[in-house]
C-alpha cells in the first residue's frame, strides 16, 4: 500500500487559502462561484507541474508561506512574481521546482502584484464541497484558511511529465486599466458619473479582500434617491454605496446586492484586478 503524500504547513503566510477554479452554478442557493481570484495564474501553475488546470492549489498574499514535503514532488509558482528557496536552493516563479522528501519551500515577498499561486503535482486532495475544493471566505464553505501545523493531502501525480519547463510572463502594469461595460444601473447616477469613473485614478484601500475591493477616489453622485431592491450580482460588478465610492466585487462576492451597480468590469480583466495591492491605483475604461 502506498503511503499518503502530504504537505505540512510550517508558516501559513497571510490569508493563504486552498483554491481551484470554483463552484459555479449554485447562485440560486446563495453560493458564489469563489475559486482563484486570478484564475489564469492558477491554471498556469497547474500546467507547469503537469496537473489538470482545475486542480486545487494555494493562493496566498504577497508570499511568506513555508511548506515541508514528505515525498518527491514538483511545484510551481505563478501570479505575483514571488522569489523562493526550495531545499535551500534559489527558485522563482513560472517554472517547475523539484523537491525531495524532507525539503522545505520558503516563499519570499513578491516585489509586485498581490496574489501568489502554488501548484503541487497531483493537486491538493482536500475534501470537495459542492464540487469544489475552494475556500469561500464569505460563506465559509471549503477548508479553513491555512494555519501552522496543518497537513494537506496531495493527490496521485499525473502519468505524463510536465510539458514545459519555463513560461515567462509579462510584468504586471504599475497602474492597470480595467475595461468596464456601463450599467445595469448607471441611470441611478448623474450624467457625468460614468465619465468621472473612467477619468480619475482609483486607489485600492486596505479594506479589500477576496469578497471585494473598496476604492478611494471621487464621489459618484446619484441622480435619484431611495433604495434599490436587492438583485443579482456578478464578479466584476462596481456597486456604489451611498457614500459614492465603488466596491469592485471579486471571487467571493455576495450573489445579491442592494446598491446600484454603475458598471461591470470585463471578466477578462478580473485577474489583473486581483493583483492590485492596497495603496496602488487603477483606472477604468468604458467599452
Amino acid at each position: 500500500m502506498t503511503a499518503p503524500r502530504t504537505v505540512r504547513v510550517l508558516s501559513p503566510g497571510y490569508g493563504t487559502t486552498v483554491q481551484d477554479l470554483g463552484r459555479p452554478g449554485w447562485a440560486a442557493l446563495g453560493v458564489s462561484p469563489s475559486g482563484a481570484a486570478d484564475r489564469p495564474a492558477l491554471r498556469l501553475a497547474n500546467r507547469l507541474v503537469g496537473n489538470d488546470e482545475d486542480a486545487a492549489g494555494l493562493e496566498c498574499l504577497l508570499g511568506g508561506l513555508v511548506l515541508a514535503f514528505d515525498h518527491h514532488t514538483t511545484v510551481a509558482l505563478a501570479g505575483a512574481p514571488c522569489p523562493a528557496r526550495a531545499g535551500g536552493r534559489e527558485a522563482g516563479p513560472y517554472a517547475p521546482i523539484r523537491l525531495a522528501p524532507g525539503e522545505e519551500l520558503h516563499l519570499g515577498t513578491a516585489p509586485a502584484g498581490l496574489r501568489v499561486y502554488l501548484a503541487v503535482r497531483g493537486g491538493l486532495d482536500v475534501a470537495p464541497v459542492l464540487g469544489s475544493r475552494s475556500t469561500d471566505t464569505l460563506s465559509g464553505l471549503g477548508p479553513a484558511r491555512l494555519g501552522t501545523g496543518d497537513v494537506l493531502p496531495v493527490g496521485r501525480p499525473p502519468a505524463a511529465p510536465p510539458a514545459a519547463d519555463l513560461a515567462p510572463q509579462r510584468p504586471l502594469p504599475a497602474e492597470p486599466v480595467l475595461r468596464v461595460v456601463p450599467g445595469p444601473r448607471d441611470d441611478w447616477f448623474t450624467p457625468d458619473a460614468l465619465a468621472r469613473l473612467c477619468a480619475e485614478p482609483w486607489t485600492v484601500t486596505d479594506r479589500s479582500d477576496r469578497i471585494g475591493m473598496r476604492l478611494a477616489g471621487p464621489v459618484l453622485e446619484r441622480s435619484r434617491p431611495g433604495e434599490l431592491l436587492s438583485e443579482g450580482t456578478v464578479a466584476g460588478a462596481l456597486q456604489v454605496p451611498p457614500a459614492g465610492r465603488p466596491i469592485l466585487f471579486l471571487a467571493d462576492h455576495p450573489v445579491t446586492g442592494g446598491y446600484p451597480v454603475i458598471a461591470v468590469v470585463h471578466q477578462d480583466d478580473l485577474p489583473l484586478a486581483a493583483q492590485v495591492r492596497p495603496g496602488n491605483t487603477l483606472r477604468f475604461q468604458a467599452i
